[in-house]
């Protein structure tokens, strides 16, 4: 049953504000480290889905300016190749070159790790119609094959680590080989990104816009937002994406709020005019590239290629999704707890990778990835299937409460189909009248009237009323902020960005 919040104060929009100051710096090297998967993702998306809009010349400047590795040398025994195209992208930390100011203002404490604390895969399928990003927990369980350590050049035996415990040991090659052991997804490419360069990125981009149905506060990144919508900035969107301590839902939550920033970074460069304006294409591009260490196979002709395929890209094109896991605390002697995946679902998500099918579940009613909606639906808080509505009609409008009532049940609310007429019939201003007890609920039913008046009726019941007025006009669209993810947590990208 849903449970009431209470708001916190406001972000400054629309010029990105520092962070708030205040609080120790977050110095722990555990839990609370960035997880830098949305700047890989966020990579992924400037330059591969931007290349097609400028020429060839801007983008070989661009390729000169990438770190080689070989993370495929003398790799044997490799899974087969299946449909479409595979990325490994890594983030690594860095933040030893972030600068003193910066590690105060966004709480970046703690020392640096010679590891990774993302991995992702992502897929684009043959048609270039649909990019599949999935996220490998850092601390996932793995056992890495025989290799040289990278660092002493001792000859090590198969052995069980963390994940990211393989870059650690053996580099980009091991990581890469640890990665197919795991999922049996072939490789094609191998992207390394150092997240110091992501604030400037954002930044270079004109900020990043994000929404939120609830309170974010968070006192270990800064983070502070209230309901509403938000353009971040590098700073601010470092606070967003870190964050785990806003709500009880801890890493999972993080990578919710990774995933629709992700989205929305996706969105600003398709939409922003960054992909069609060759100068701030390349000025985006170059902040990210200067820190990025590709495979030699991938280059200006790839990135181009790529480009054009993807040149009618949209955020409804995107789906992110992460390993189902069977045990969140798997101990392992000598390392500690790791993560466990479900193996039989985890096999599942990857073979639909191989196959080149969409992870996404199919939602009833949703519209084709590419066909634009009439409205977009605004995120609330509280499913609107989870909320009783009683409507009357508090004017002298004939059938007012009726069409009230079936505009909010068509979004999704439980109406009691049943209107009746309110004790007054001059109501000027619609009023949702609810119980305190549940006024996140009415919030929701707020955003879906705009321009309604919220009204405490304690003792009320888990009922909210809507007296309708003579302002009503409409039924705005919402949907759950978190929506529906299917067995594998699967969300596009259309379902978690901003409503226009």
């Amino acid at each position: 049953m849903p449970q009431p919040h209470r708001p916190t104060r406001p972000a400054r929009p629309p010029r990105p504000q520092r962070a708030r100051r205040g609080g120790a710096p977050d110095r722990r090297r555990g839990d609370d480290r960035p997880r830098w998967g949305v700047r890989l993702a966020a990579g992924l998306a400037v330059v591969v889905l931007g290349s097609g809009a400028i020429g060839h010349a801007v983008m070989t400047g661009l390729d000169t300016g990438i770190e080689r590795v070989d993370p495929f040398k003398d790799m044997k025994n490799r899974p087969q190749a299946g449909h479409g195209l595979n990325f490994l992208l890594v983030g690594t930390d860095g933040r030893d070159k972030i600068t003193p100011a910066d590690k105060r203002e966004y709480r970046l404490g703690g020392a640096p790790c010679h590891c990774t604390d993302t991995v992702m895969l992502v897929h684009l399928s043959a048609d270039r119609e649909r990019a599949s990003v999935v996220s490998l927990p850092r601390d996932s369980y793995a056992e890495l094959p025989a290799h040289r350590d990278e660092s002493s050049g001792e000859q090590h035996g198969p052995h069980p680590v963390k994940l990211n415990a393989a870059y650690a040991e053996g580099g980009p090659q091991l990581t890469v080989r640890t990665v197919e052991s795991m999922t049996r997804v072939k490789i094609d490419h191998y992207l390394e990104v150092d997240f110091t360069s992501f604030m400037k990125t954002v930044d270079a981009m004109g900020g990043v816009e994000i929404c939120t149905a609830k309170a974010l506060h968070d006192q270990n990144t800064g983070l502070d937002l209230v309901p509403g919508s938000h353009r971040l900035s590098g700073g601010q969107a470092l606070q967003y994406v870190r964050s785990r301590h806003v709500d009880g839902a801890a890493d999972l939550g993080r990578m919710q709020r990774q995933q629709r920033f992700v989205a929305a970074l996706i969105k600003q460069a398709a939409g922003g005019g960054v992909l069609l304006n060759p100068v701030k294409f390349k000025e985006v591009s170059s902040t990210l590239l200067g820190s990025v260490r590709a495979d030699r196979g991938f280059g200006s002709e790839q990135m181009l290629a790529l480009g054009q395929a993807l040149r009618d890209f949209t955020p409804a094109s995107s789906e992110f999704a992460s390993v189902p896991i069977g045990n969140p605390s798997y101990p392992v002697k000598g390392i500690g707890s790791t993560v466990k995946w479900d193996e039989p679902k985890a096999a599942k998500l990857f073979e639909a990778l191989r196959l080149d099918r969409p992870l996404a579940p199919a939602v009833p009613g949703r519209q084709p990835a590419r066909r634009p909606q009439r409205q977009p639906a605004v995120p609330v808080d509280v499913p609107p299937q989870q909320i009783r509505v009683q409507v009357e009609n508090g004017t002298r409008i004939d059938g007012l409460g009726g069409r009230v009532d079936t505009a909010l049940r068509a979004t999704g609310f439980d109406t009691t189909r049943a209107p009746g007429n309110g004790a007054s019939r001059d109501v000027k201003r619609t009023v949702v009248a609810y119980d305190p007890r549940w006024d996140r609920s009415a919030r929701t039913v707020s955003t879906a009237l705009p321009g309604s008046e919220l009204r405490a009726v304690a003792g009320q019941g888990r009922t909210v009323l809507v007296i309708a007025g003579a302002d009503y006009r409409k039924v705005v669209p919402v949907r759950p902020e978190d929506p529906y993810q299917g067995q594998y947590g699967v969300v596009t990208g259309d379902q978690v960005i901003c409503g226009q």
